[in-house]
């Protein structure tokens, strides 16, 4: 009896060590979690935080709410590299794009709270929505307990200012907390552990011309804005409702559309007139060109077309035969991926902007804000070929890449130092949003092309000689497709011609006087209103389909059913008022100029301060000028609407 109760003992004291002992390991264990150093980070958008926590806790991170329903937090352990590879608790969260944003003080915001002449130095503060509030919640709670600051925004201008922005909220609840930047341009496991392994600090000029930038666009805009919407107003019924605006972006990229239209409509046709011969042979018709071109003067032509009846046998001067290419693509930056959109996809620059930005917090493409088109050396493009040989629809072509030696990108010669061309990092599969499976498949074949070769033809011409004159006819045969073959936006037609031998003579079917007459230029596509923009130097790439959409949404311009851009009277009225009474304001080269600047500041090379005071003496000098005319400028605009 006394043993079976020895035993017991024995038992329930073991059972009992053993609990204590797991009591000491778990709250050693929770102790060094709680003195743990803990990292915040914070990235631009939940899906950014969301897929980098992903690849940096390999799949192991913790999901908890934040004040925000929008913005979850993510956590995990890791060791960090900056802090010598210590065991560190990670929390990821995100913001929603900007926290903060410029405002007037009191009465200065109110419509009818001030002369709008007073907004060029009137006070601003920023401002926080109530959503952003929410947000900002998140992030002050969260610092409150880490050590560190690791910003993961998007790496352009605006990313860098709403990394500032971050900073300042974090820096109002821990002065001292020591801040890193996160650099990369896709959400992949390689991209993402080499910018944990690279942090650096927050590049501070940056957001300096971004702050810049807004202030002036809050100051001009407001002032130029209330002056032509409560001016108009009052004298036109019909414009009660609408905001009549003005943005230094905005009405050079009108002034691009109404300048085409007057083109168009001021447009004189001419008269002129060509020869034509026509030959068939071997059952195959061929026409040749007259060297000319045309004559505007009927007499002339008639004359020559005379003389060549006068003895029309035609002699054969030579038959050229080269070898020719038609060149595969650059690799894609935004402005061209945005006009690709707008003219192959029929996609206005906006929506594929959305899709692109979607499909690359997904991880499936690279940043696609972007001027550069060529690869760095240190892109593994063969593994993102690969990457793509199982696509059942371009798949074949990309072994064939691979078989055929590989990539051979044709590089352009642009680059910002900051993100690469724009091309996909995985296979993206089950999208189900239309646009943007379409724009994926787009940068992939885009990627794939720009790869490959070069398409190859063999190019015949043949130059002929009737009494003096010349005419010529061109054939091509294509002998390697290449890339076109996985490019379906772009085309080769072959062209045949009949068998011709240098010196023969022969007599043509027919020689054929006709005549045509010129024509008014296209109204401008969106595609060619972006390639005028980045031309001139209107707005970045990330703000052309901004500007674009805001033009349109005011009624200056609106867009027909086939896609071209037209200007309503509105949009005509401003712009030929402004023409008359301050031309700068209709014209690329002011808002330019302030691009040019933003840029030095970016480079260190020019004082914030100073772009922004010489900046706004300049646009008000044009406000006063605007309020001296007023009168004649509204009454312009009347004339329109």
């Amino acid at each position: 009896m006394f043993s079976l109760i020895k035993h017991s003992l024995v038992v329930d004291v073991s059972v009992l060590s053993k609990k204590i002992s797991n009591c000491c390991r778990n709250f050693a264990t929770a102790k060094k979690i709680i003195e743990m150093v803990k990292v915040l980070n914070v990235a631009e958008k939940n899906d950014v935080a969301k897929n980098v926590a992903n690849i940096l806790s390999r799949g192991t991170s913790r999901r908890r709410e934040g004040y925000s329903k929008f913005n979850k937090i993510y956590e995990f352990q890791m060791q960090l590299p900056a802090l010598r590879n210590q065991q560190c608790q990670m929390i990821m969260t995100s913001v929603s794009g900007h926290l903060l944003n410029y405002d007037f003080i009191g009465d200065y915001s109110r419509w009818n709270g001030c002369d709008p002449r007073v907004l060029f130095s009137a006070p601003i503060t920023t401002t926080c929505s109530d959503q952003c509030k929410l947000i900002k919640r998140t992030i002050e709670r969260e610092v409150r307990v880490s050590s560190l600051l690791i910003i993961w925004t998007d790496c352009d201008r605006e990313g860098e200012n709403i990394g500032f922005e971050i900073v300042k909220i974090c820096q109002a609840i821990k002065p001292d907390i020591r801040v890193l930047r996160a650099h990369f341009s896709e959400i992949t496991s390689a991209a993402i552990y080499r910018a944990i392994n690279s942090l650096t600090e927050p590049d501070k000029k940056i957001s300096d011309a971004v702050d810049i930038r807004q202030q002036l666009d809050l100051r001009i805009g407001a002032s130029f804005t209330r002056f032509l919407t409560l001016g108009l107003q009052q004298l036109v019924p019909n414009l009660n409702k609408c905001i009549i605006s003005y943005g230094s972006c905005q009405f050079p990229t009108l002034g691009f559309v109404v300048e085409r239209w007057k083109e168009r409509e001021e447009f004189v046709p001419q008269p002129f007139w060509f020869i034509e011969v026509n030959v068939e042979r071997d059952n195959i018709k061929c026409t040749f060109t007259w060297d000319r071109k045309r004559l505007f003067d009927q007499r002339a032509c008639a004359a020559i077309m005379t003389k060549i009846m006068e003895n029309p046998q035609a002699k054969v001067l030579r038959v050229n035969n080269r070898r020719t290419s038609k060149y595969r693509p650059q690799p894609m930056d935004t402005v061209t991926f945005e006009r690709l959109a707008s003219s192959k996809l029929k996609i206005n620059a906006k929506r594929a902007m959305m899709a692109a930005e979607r499909l690359y917090n997904l991880g499936f493409i690279s940043y696609p804000r972007t001027e550069t088109n060529k690869f760095p050396p240190e892109i593994k493009l063969n593994d993102l070929i690969q990457a793509q040989c199982n696509n059942r629809q371009w798949g074949q072509y990309a072994n064939r890449i691979l078989e055929l030696g590989g990539a051979n990108p044709r590089n352009g010669n642009k680059s910002d130092q900051a993100h690469p061309p724009i091309h996909p990092t995985k296979p993206a599969t089950n999208l189900t949003d239309e646009e943007q499976r379409k724009v994926y498949e787009l940068i992939t074949r885009h990627f794939l092309a720009c790869c490959w070769a070069d398409a190859i033809g063999a190019e015949e011409t043949v130059d002929i000689e009737i009494n003096e004159e010349k005419f010529h006819a061109k054939g091509l045969r294509i002998i390697e497709k290449n890339y076109l073959e996985v490019y379906k936006y772009d085309s080769w037609s072959e062209k045949q011609l009949p068998q011709f031998v240098q010196d023969e003579c022969f007599h043509p079917n027919s020689i054929l006087m006709k005549d045509g007459h010129t024509t008014a230029p296209e109204l401008l596509t969106e595609s060619d209103l972006i390639a005028l923009m980045e031309k001139y130097g209107i707005g970045t790439d990330a703000t052309h389909a901004e500007h674009i959409e805001k033009i349109k949404d005011r009624k200056y311009i609106s867009q027909m059913e086939d896609r071209r851009l037209k200007p309503e009277g509105l949009g005509i009225g401003l712009y030929e008022a402004y023409m008359e009474i301050e031309q700068e304001m209709t014209q690329p080269f002011l808002r330019a100029q302030l691009e040019i600047e933003l840029q030095q500041i970016c480079n260190g090379d020019k004082n914030p301060e100073q772009v922004l005071n010489n900046q706004l003496i300049l646009y008000e000098k044009v406000y006063h000028e605007s309020f001296r005319n007023r009168n004649r400028l509204f009454q312009k605009v009347i004339e329109f609407v």
